[in-house]
C-alpha cells in the first residue's frame, strides 16, 4: 500500500517520538495514482501536520514514485479515540509534546462578535477588510506588513479581532501575539526590571508567527520600546512573518518617533478606514439592531444614519439606549424616543450651517466631501454641490462668501448655483420634489 511505503520513508527522516505522535495517527482515506488524502483526528492536529510535516510527506511520496496531485489533509469524520491513548503500562505524567514551541500565543480578550462575517463592508473600508482577510489566510501575494489608519470607532479593532479569531480557530498552531503599544511597553519594562530581556527578545524574535499591534501612535517618545520593536520587526519581516499595525494617524504623521520605526511601519500596505457613507451606516444600524433583537422602521434607521456619523460605537450606544427605553415603556421604538436618546448621546442638533448642509447633502447623493470641494463639473457632483449652496442660502444666515468657503468657491459661484437651482425648481417637478424632501429632512433632524 502506498501510504505504508511513505510511512517507511518518513520513519527514516523523523525522530521516533515525532513519528509516533504526528505520523502514526494519520489515516489514509484515499491513495491512487492521481491523489492522496490523509485524515487527522482534529483541526489542531491537522494544522500542526500541515505546517510542519506536509513538505516531508510530499517528498516521501515522490521518493516512492508518486507523481499525482499534492496531498490533501482533512479532519477525520470519526475519531478513533483508542488510537491516541497511551498503553496502560507506558502511562506517564504529562510532558510537553515533542517539537512543540515553548512559547504560546498571547492574545487579548477578543470580542465574540468582532469577526469577519459581522463586519459591514462598504466603500470606506473595503480595502482594509480585504487586506485583513488575506493576512488572516496567510496570502503570500500580499505584503507581510499591513498598517490600518482609522479614527475612533471606525472598525480597526473589529478587523484585528477578526484576524485573531480566524487564525486561532483555523490555524491553532500559529504563534500569535496581539498587544497594544502600551502593553508592549509595560511588558518590556517588567523584563528590564526582572532582568529577563532575553526571554522578551526570544518571544518576539523567534516565537512569533503573527504580530498584531494596536494604537501604534502611543509609541511616540518611548525610545527604548521603539528600539526593541525595530529589532523585532527586522527579524520578523526578514522571515516573512505577518505583522499588522493599527493607528489613529498614518506613520508619517506620528510625532516624536524614530525614522527607522517610521520606515518599518510604512514598509508594507497602508490602508485607511474612512467614516462610512450613509448607505453603509444604514446597514450597520440595521445589523446592530438585529443583534439586539430589535426591529426598527426605515424612518428610524434613516434618522439614526443622518444624525450619528463617524464613530460607530455611538450607534451601538443609541441602539442599547433605545432597547432599554422601549423595554421600560413596553412599547415599540418611535421617532420621538429616538430623538431623546440621540440628544443624550450627541446633544441637541447643531444650528444649520453651510458645512453641515454640505455634509448632509453629500451623504444623500453618495458623494464624498472631497468631490463637493473639488473642481469636478460632472453633473453627479455639480448638482449636489449647487443644491447644497442653494439650501445653505435658504436655511442659514451665512454670507455668500462664507457659504463659498465650505466648497472652496467664491461668492460669484454661489450666486450662480442659487440661480441654477431656482430655475430648475420652476422647470422640473422632480428637482422641486428633491429639494423639498431635503429641506424637510434637514429641519426634522433635531
Amino acid at each position: 500500500m502506498l501510504w505504508q511505503r511513505v510511512k517507511s520513508v518518513l520513519s527514516q527522516k523523523i525522530s521516533d517520538s515525532d513519528f509516533k505522535l504526528w505520523i502514526e495517527p494519520l489515516q489514509c482515506v484515499q491513495d491512487d495514482a492521481q491523489s492522496v488524502e490523509l485524515a487527522g483526528p482534529d483541526p489542531y492536529f491537522c494544522s500542526w501536520v500541515r505546517n510542519n510535516y506536509l513538505t516531508d510527506i510530499q517528498a516521501a511520496l515522490q521518493d516512492v514514485g508518486f507523481t499525482g496531485k499534492p496531498v490533501r489533509l482533512s479532519v477525520s469524520a470519526v475519531r478513533d479515540a483508542q488510537q491516541l491513548l497511551p498503553e496502560p503500562e507506558k502511562k506517564q505524567s504529562q510532558l510537553r509534546l515533542p517539537s512543540m514551541p515553548v512559547a504560546r500565543s498571547t492574545v487579548r480578550a477578543l470580542h465574540p462578535r468582532y469577526t469577519f462575517p459581522e463586519f459591514m463592508v462598504g466603500e470606506s473600508n473595503a480595502l482594509a477588510y480585504s487586506a485583513c482577510e488575506a493576512m488572516a489566510n496567510g496570502d503570500s501575494a500580499l505584503s507581510p506588513c499591513l498598517f490600518i489608519e482609522a479614527g475612533t470607532g471606525l472598525g480597526k479593532s473589529h478587523l484585528t479581532h477578526a484576524v485573531a479569531h480566524h487564525i486561532t480557530s483555523h490555524s491553532p498552531g500559529t504563534r500569535l501575539h496581539y498587544v497594544t503599544s502600551q502593553q508592549l511597553t509595560s511588558e518590556m519594562v517588567r523584563s528590564i526590571k526582572n532582568n529577563t530581556m532575553e526571554q522578551f527578545k526570544e518571544k518576539y524574535h523567534n516565537q512569533c508567527d503573527v504580530l498584531l499591534m494596536e494604537d501604534v501612535q502611543s509609541l511616540a517618545g518611548r525610545t527604548k520600546t521603539q528600539t526593541e520593536l525595530a529589532e523585532a520587526l527586522d527579524v520578523l519581516m526578514d522571515c516573512g512573518k505577518r505583522v499588522i499595525f493599527t493607528g489613529a494617524v498614518s506613520p508619517r504623521k506620528i510625532p516624536d518617533i524614530h525614522d527607522g520605526i517610521r520606515s518599518r511601519l510604512s514598509s508594507g500596505l497602508i490602508t485607511t478606514i474612512n467614516p462610512p457613507d450613509r448607505q453603509t451606516r444604514c446597514l450597520i444600524i440595521e445589523r446592530k439592531a438585529r443583534n439586539n433583537k430589535m426591529e426598527l422602521s426605515d424612518e428610524i434607521i434613516e434618522f439614526l444614519a443622518d444624525r450619528v456619523q463617524g464613530d460607530i460605537r455611538r450607534v451601538e450606544s443609541a441602539i442599547i439606549g433605545l432597547k432599554a427605553q422601549a423595554s421600560l415603556h413596553k412599547t415599540v421604538p418611535d421617532l420621538d424616543m429616538v430623538k431623546e436618546i440621540i440628544a443624550g448621546i450627541i446633544g441637541q442638533r447643531q444650528e444649520l450651517s453651510a458645512v453641515l448642509i454640505r455634509n448632509f447633502v453629500a451623504g444623500q447623493f453618495n458623494v464624498s466631501i472631497e468631490d463637493m470641494q473639488s473642481k469636478a463639473r460632472k453633473r453627479v457632483i455639480a448638482f449636489p454641490r449647487q443644491v447644497s449652496m442653494y439650501l445653505a442660502r435658504k436655511l442659514t444666515e451665512e454670507a455668500l462668501s462664507e457659504i463659498g468657503k465650505a466648497f472652496n468657491r467664491d461668492h460669484s459661484t454661489v450666486v450662480h448655483s442659487i440661480r441654477v437651482i431656482t430655475e430648475a425648481i420652476v422647470r422640473s417637478g422632480s428637482v422641486r420634489g428633491q429639494v423639498e424632501h431635503l429641506v424637510e429632512r434637514l429641519k426634522n433632524q433635531g
